[in-house]
């Protein structure tokens, strides 16, 4: 981008990537108002330094790398930690909206996928969610393609290994 971005320009990038870059931040923090937080903060720092976006990639590539950035800094920060802490000791029953979403077998999955540790969850997310080759995955991780196959590799046998005892009826026959 040359030159200085006026309010059109930012508007139109956020309408183009905000659901997409709220959906990658969800999968990485699992949950909404941080996820939220974490997009608006990317779509701050693009606005103030969008001078230096180099169009190597694209600008959905770039805001995707800024938000994964910006996850992983969260969930090694301290406000993380103590909110961890906190849950712990007040964890709250389950309200009847989310016992009802719960019944759906892609929510099961998704539950599933966040639970893997970081390194096999941001994995699946790229390959699976994504849609990147192995090659592409390796590129945004800093990773040889043989590690991004393996923890693709890992991932799945967690995942079988935990959704093993599921009924899947719909998801099956798809």
């Amino acid at each position: 981008m040359n030159g200085v971005m006026d309010e059109r320009d930012i508007q139109q990038i956020m309408h183009e990537h905000t659901d997409y870059l709220l959906r990658l931040a969800f999968l990485y923090v699992k949950e909404w108002p941080t996820a939220e937080d974490i997009v608006q903060d990317v779509f701050i720092t693009y606005y103030q330094k969008s001078d230096q976006f180099e169009q190597r990639s694209s600008l959905k590539t770039y805001l995707s790398k800024m938000t994964v950035n910006k996850c992983k800094d969260y969930l090694k920060s301290w406000r993380y930690r103590m909110q961890i802490l906190t849950n712990s000791f007040s964890s709250k029953p389950k309200n009847h909206r989310n016992r009802l979403v719960e019944q759906d077998e892609k929510l099961e999955l998704a539950e599933a996928i966040l639970r893997l540790p970081l390194k096999y969850r941001e994995v699946i997310i790229y390959y699976y969610f994504e849609e990147l080759p192995v090659i592409e995955v390796a590129q945004h991780l800093n990773l040889s393609d043989n590690t991004v196959k393996t923890r693709l590799r890992k991932a799945r046998t967690l995942l079988k290994e935990e959704l093993k005892n599921n009924q899947w009826e719909v998801l099956l026959h798809e």
